[in-house]
């Protein structure tokens, strides 16, 4: 293409590049998401921190509630590790006990071989000594159930505005949560 026709074509070029992601957003799932976990984080729970998923907890001092006790639409942040340098922070979709919670996040299973899509409604497990939620089991597409790492956990923030209406599904999936965390695997009881 002459760069003269490039030119008279640019500015159409242009109104369609810019369109079209913008008509897409506007109907797309946020379960449709593809990406890092921080921004579906904060599209998901409403929650306007950025930066790493490990700095959310301290960002957070003085801006939102910061607790060790989940709640629907909370989001939990998870502490830089080896296996997690930049941290993860999910969403929690669903409370079904006291040690085992659903969660709605980006980025963690391998999904038609790649990371970063999201996933709805799946098993986080509270390992803890104390049972303060300071470690957790993730449920691992890959395995078909709780992984095999325990991640340490700071805590949970609470937002101020609403979570999305898709953060779980309208027939979350309870009893399978129940058998993730505490069935158990060679004899031995999943948590510690």
């Amino acid at each position: 293409m002459r760069l003269y026709a490039f030119r008279r074509w640019t500015p159409a070029l242009l109104a369609i590049a810019v369109a079209a992601p913008a008509a897409a957003s506007k109907s797309a799932s946020l379960l449709d998401y593809v990406g890092q976990c921080v921004p579906f984080a904060r599209a998901a729970s409403g929650i306007q921190i950025y930066g790493n998923a490990w700095t959310w907890w301290e960002q957070a001092e003085g801006k939102y509630e910061r607790t060790h006790v989940p709640k629907e639409g909370a989001v939990i942040v998870f502490a830089k590790t080896a296996r997690l340098p930049f941290g993860h922070v999910a969403v929690v979709s669903r409370v079904v006990e006291k040690r085992v919670v659903m969660l709605t996040h980006a980025n963690w299973s391998r999904q038609n071989g790649e990371r970063g899509h999201a996933e709805q409604d799946v098993t986080l497990f509270d390992v803890s000594r104390n049972n303060d939620w300071s470690d957790v089991k993730v449920w691992y597409k890959d395995v078909d159930g709780l992984g095999g790492g325990i991640y340490p956990v700071y805590g949970f923030i609470y937002g101020r505005a609403h979570a999305a209406a898709e953060l779980t599904s309208r027939n979350p999936d309870y009893v399978g949560a129940l058998i993730d965390a505490y069935v158990p695997v060679s004899g031995q009881p999943i948590a510690r």
